[in-house]
């Protein structure tokens, strides 16, 4: 394949699009775990929306690697932002779909503090991107991901000890049912927040690299 240059700005105004659909996406998200469950059929739509846009975002970037033998850093650094970006989002809409297609109602107050968690460093996300022009101000960055990451394994943790020892959801069989959903969500929130905690360190990595 031939390969063309492509204007560096545009992978790093594409990352930063990425980083603002995270922030929306996050944001739906605490909407839709703080809402009555008839309004959160439509709230999933949005994410799902969001979604869309993400992997727009993604795919663009994806095909700009493909065409171009110019990169701002090293390419495949950029290929696994980008993939782990995404991941981000697919995860926050896991948990989203999860919460709309089991029919969960209410959920444990501890998934507010996880997905508040998510919330912030989609935030941080989103910021450091633009920063990456200039290589600045990023070390801030990556230490308050990983220490959200360590407070996200903690509620996770602490939901998850409740979950097994709470005799609502182990006293009958539709309360085994209910915590196996209440289960799917939690994950796919912890992994949210671990694939952030792996963009930051990506981003880390290229700091190191390029400084």
């Amino acid at each position: 394949m031939r390969l063309t240059l492509t204007p560096r700005r545009v992978y790093f105004d594409l990352l930063t699009e990425l980083g603002d659909h995270l922030v929306t996406g996050a944001d739906i998200l605490a909407q839709l775990i703080g809402s009555e469950p008839a309004e959160r059929p439509a709230l999933a739509n949005r994410m799902r929306d969001v979604e869309h846009l993400a992997d727009e975002s993604t795919h663009a970037i994806i095909r700009h690697l493909n065409r171009s033998s110019a990169t701002p850093f090293d390419r495949d650094d950029l290929y696994d932002l980008t993939s782990s970006m995404d991941d981000c989002m697919d995860s926050m809409e896991e948990a989203t779909d999860a919460v709309v297609l089991y029919r969960i109602g209410e959920l444990p107050d501890a998934v507010t503090d996880q997905v508040a968690t998510l919330q912030r460093a989609a935030e941080l996300t989103a910021a450091a991107m633009p920063q990456l022009r200039k290589m600045n101000g990023l070390e801030a960055y990556w230490i308050e991901v990983n220490r959200l990451e360590n407070q996200a394994d903690r509620i996770y943790r602490g939901l998850t000890a409740d979950l097994f020892t709470d005799p609502q959801y182990l006293d009958s069989p539709a309360g085994v049912v209910h915590l196996i959903k209440i289960r799917t969500v939690i994950d796919s929130l912890e992994a949210a927040a671990d694939h952030f905690e792996k963009v930051a360190n990506i981003v880390e990595s290229i700091y190191l690299k390029e400084s």
